[in-house]
């Protein structure tokens, strides 16, 4: 199922076995700070479009988490179309980690305090595996998107520019 060999598990990887979900755990080099989207998905010889970043959003109605490619930008008004609300603004970086317990750089679909609605990118439907965040830097899982979007209820929609 998982591809770890005895080497430290995230809380997202425990929550996917859980759930019996099959996952590929990649490791990249990193220091202290998080990097880019852009530089993880080089650091791991992944093509862009198959690594996605986790983004959260406030509206009038509560917070929202996008998941999108990580060349992409969010569309925050597509984003707030998706979730049903008039506007979303992203949140500071200062609320992430206790509103999500997730550092920037970090973040993961998978496993916050509170499931909070999710919508990914409808690209992630046209890949057979999508990367994300494996809830700390330095750590990316690799899934089917089916089993990632089932897992937190998440469905698809146009949310780039």
């Amino acid at each position: 199922m998982a591809s770890q060999k005895g080497k430290e598990k995230t809380n997202v990887m425990r929550i996917l076995e859980q759930n019996g979900i099959a996952y590929t755990a990649h490791e990249y080099p990193h220091g202290k700070e998080a990097v880019d989207g852009v530089t993880v998905a080089n650091l791991l010889g992944e093509d862009v479009e198959r690594v996605f970043k986790t983004l959260v959003t406030r509206g009038s109605k509560g917070y929202y988490v996008f998941v999108l490619p990580v060349a992409a930008e969010l569309d925050l008004k597509k984003a707030a179309r998706a979730v049903g609300e008039k506007a979303v603004e992203m949140i500071h970086v200062k609320e992430l980690l206790p509103l999500t317990g997730y550092v920037r750089g970090g973040c993961s679909p998978v496993g916050m305090k509170k499931a909070f609605p999710t919508v990914f990118h409808q690209s992630v439907l046209d890949i057979p595996t999508v990367m994300v965040s494996a809830g700390k830097i330095g750590w990316q899982i690799e899934v089917a998107p089916a089993d990632l979007l089932g897992l937190v209820g998440a469905h698809s929609a146009d949310i780039i520019h």
